[in-house]
């Protein structure tokens, strides 16, 4: 039990820093908050496919980091920061309030899964569905896929 507790409060920890660590608005800030959304995304993947046990404290961390994670993460885009960002699509500038609005839902689709906490790895596998759903709609339409 106590790793639990370990793993619970390291994965707050990270989201606490990475708030600070990823306030520059940089390429690599951005990549860096991908990063820990992926990697939140992973630890539910892992539960609802059965590779991991379902685990309460894990799914609300999880959760958590992606919701406050995706709140700051509009923040971090600016057009003087992304001159020569290959992964940046243009098209962003033209439509900042529909890119924020994307992160903005799914900052608030991981907020309203976490106060409904799912409560197995079907319901984590459901809600994981809905969360790439609000992922792989920015990306389509913002992100330059890398050949």
């Amino acid at each position: 039990m106590k790793w639990k507790a370990i793993v619970a409060a390291a994965a707050l920890a990270s989201i606490a820093l990475g708030s600070v660590v990823a306030a520059d608005g940089t390429h690599d800030s951005r990549i860096g908050m991908m990063k820990k959304i992926g990697g939140a995304a992973g630890a539910l993947g892992a539960i609802a496919k059965g590779d991991k046990p379902y685990d309460a404290d894990i799914v609300k961390a999880s959760l958590a980091t992606i919701a406050e994670t995706a709140k700051a993460f509009p923040e971090q885009f600016n057009p003087q920061s992304d001159k020569g960002d290959a992964e940046v699509n243009p098209k962003i500038w033209e439509n900042l309030d529909d890119f924020k609005a994307k992160a903005t839902k799914l900052s608030a689709d991981a907020e309203t899964a976490l106060a409904q906490l799912p409560a197995d790895k079907t319901d984590v596998g459901s809600t994981l569905k809905a969360l790439g759903g609000a992922c792989g709609a920015c990306h389509q339409a913002y992100r330059v896929k890398k050949d």
